[in-house]
């Protein structure tokens, strides 16, 4: 009982309007965030105007995934100054700073130009388990990558010369 006695004035207290009004706080206005820069366009690939526009070895790399043979390539042993484009979307991919010879037969790169034009995902074809490498713009085959590159990243990007196309004026010394 001596609850209830207590408890009712504390309800009533906290029901009745306060007669003194309180000072509100000035209104402020806050500026948005800028907006994020607006994404690049997905390219779509008709197949179609690719097999038309497209050698039959970059159709086959490109669209069905395909492995051009090593040290037979048009860039495994290039030595141009310049940035290596999607040859589908030109979407720029590799700069020839970060291309070093692997060994292996196809143009190799450390690392990408821009983040975001090169994806990545499991690639479980052929019995293995590998990292497939796509433009992230037209989402054409490019190769694979591995973890067994140079500093400063330990990766190697395995290109396909038949996915790049160079864009370059000066030749290395």
């Amino acid at each position: 009982m001596r609850l209830i006695r207590f408890a009712i004035p504390l309800l009533i207290a906290a029901c009745t309007p306060d007669p003194a009004p309180k000072a509100q706080a000035p209104a402020t206005t806050t500026t948005p965030p800028p907006a994020a820069p607006p994404k690049e366009e997905k390219v779509v690939m008709d197949k179609e105007e690719l097999k038309k526009r497209l050698s039959p070895q970059q159709y086959e790399v490109c669209v069905f995934k395909g492995t051009e043979k090593p040290f037979q390539n048009k860039f495994w042993n290039h030595h141009g100054v310049g940035k290596y484009h999607c040859v589908v979307c030109d979407a720029v991919l590799f700069d020839s700073q970060t291309k070093f010879d692997s060994g292996t037969g196809w143009p190799s790169f450390y690392d990408v130009l821009t983040k975001g034009n090169v994806k990545a995902e499991v690639d479980k074809s052929h019995g293995m388990v590998r990292t497939e490498v796509m433009c992230g713009k037209c989402g054409s085959h490019l190769g694979h990558l591995f973890d067994d590159g140079p500093p400063p990243t330990g990766q190697r990007y395995c290109i396909n010369s038949a996915s790049l196309e160079f864009k370059g004026t000066e030749e290395k010394k």
